[in-house]
């Protein structure tokens, strides 16, 4: 191969994993907005605003909960306050390992509605999900987090748009408030991410569901295997996969408080993309383009996504291959540039759009190299189904004035003995 053969093939390489990475995130956002508008379906139009008492479906909601002796009281005082018959609803606490004090603070609770569902060896939240759906009476079943809040008028959201016998499941909108003011928290990417479910949702191709908060049909629930990783979007997937529809309702809200540090975020993400690489094995089918606008949506909102790190690094290592052409020499210096952004991101202090777009660039990278974890972790087969749980502001807190403490103790330690 010659010289000139060879860079003419680094740069469609060059190229092409750039047009890629950009066509994930730019060009196909700004199509899809396009055919939501052009060819979509309202996501809340069949929903029925008021039905009498007796017409409201029986529920089970069913919340995983691993360690959550902290909230669990909390949130299920959350539950029990929702604006829903009473008679219709059985909460179900999935409490996966007998490792604190969540259980026992479970059956203090005395309400019928609430039913404890102790296992004594922890296993993973997709094994309790599975033993409390058998477990459930409800004709529709409601999934929530231990650490997610909903509206009071959440349930009844979700519920409202089961009338329509084409619909198999319905997500919700999840907030991300501040651990310490309450108050909404979400960030450009946050609602980047939520207008492309918006517009997924109108064309039909909504992709997997929050597991903070959704619902479905239980003739459509499938036992999904012990070792998945992320649930929610195989759950909601299957819903594609039976033929039925899945719906956005922003209307329908919880709240949850944010990740508390960069590195909590980064380990969600990398389970995240573990969990994509895992689900390819089970929702292959769904991209075939034969499933229209599911495929679509599939292969550019998620499987590019996914190989987004190896398009960047490709692009990269090809981009330096080429470095003796002007042009390239000009697109590896803004790549150098980018990247260095990137890191600064994390000191840049700040509110205004140019500290908030240096941010943006922080999370894009940082989100990447999260999926880079994953796919390793996936390929190596060393993410379990069981997920880390993520410590809550207030036990953060207490931990750093505990730290505090036993550093002031082992001060006045040193100073005793100084004297």
């Amino acid at each position: 191969m010659t010289s000139s053969t060879l860079s003419l093939v680094l740069a469609i390489v060059y190229w092409a994993s750039v047009g890629l990475v950009v066509y994930s995130y730019v060009l196909y956002p700004i199509l899809l907005g396009t055919v939501a508008k052009l060819f979509g379906k309202g996501s809340q139009t069949t929903a029925r605003e008021t039905m009498s008492p007796e017409e409201w479906p029986s529920v089970s909601l069913i919340i995983a909960a691993y360690k959550e002796e902290q909230v669990i009281l909390e949130r299920i005082h959350n539950a029990l306050q929702m604006d829903y018959p009473a008679d219709r609803l059985e909460i179900l606490i999935g409490c996966d390992g007998n490792e604190d004090t969540t259980g026992e603070l479970v059956q203090t609770v005395d309400d019928p509605r609430v039913q404890l569902m102790q296992f004594p060896v922890r296993r993973g939240k997709p094994s309790v999900l599975n033993d409390c759906v058998a477990a459930a009476n409800g004709e529709l079943l409601a999934f929530s987090d231990a650490n997610t809040f909903w509206d009071q008028d959440a349930l009844k959201r979700l519920v409202s748009h089961f009338d329509e016998l084409g619909i198999g499941g319905v997500c919700g909108q999840l907030l991300l408030t501040d651990p310490h003011t309450g108050e909404n928290v979400d960030g450009l990417y946050w609602k980047y991410e939520n207008q492309l479910k918006r517009w997924e949702a109108k064309i039909g191709a909504l992709l997997g569901v929050n597991g903070a908060i959704y619902a479905l049909r239980r003739e459509l629930w499938q036992p999904i295997p012990a070792n998945s990783i992320v649930d929610d979007f195989l759950i909601g997937m299957r819903v594609h996969g039976q033929g039925s529809r899945l719906l956005f309702d922003e209307r329908a809200v919880a709240r949850e408080e944010s990740a508390p540090n960069m590195q909590a975020e980064f380990h969600r993400r990398a389970r995240i993309g573990a969990g994509g690489f895992q689900s390819l094995f089970w929702l292959w089918p769904l991209l075939n383009p034969l499933r229209g606008s599911v495929a679509w949506a599939f292969w550019s909102h998620k499987v590019l996504r996914w190989f987004c790190p190896a398009f960047l690094a490709v692009a990269f290592i090809a981009n330096l291959t080429l470095i003796r052409e002007p042009l390239y020499q000009g697109l590896f210096a803004a790549q150098v540039l980018f990247y260095a952004i990137a890191l600064l991101g994390r000191w840049i202090p700040g509110n205004g759009l140019a500290a908030r777009l240096t941010r943006l660039t922080t999370m894009f990278v940082s989100m990447n190299a999260a999926l880079a974890v994953g796919f390793c972790r996936w390929f190596r087969n060393n993410q379990s189904g069981a997920w880390k749980r993520t410590a809550r502001s207030q036990e953060m807190d207490q931990n750093s004035r505990q730290s505090n403490s036993f550093k002031l103790d082992e001060e006045k330690e040193m100073e005793s003995v100084n004297s």
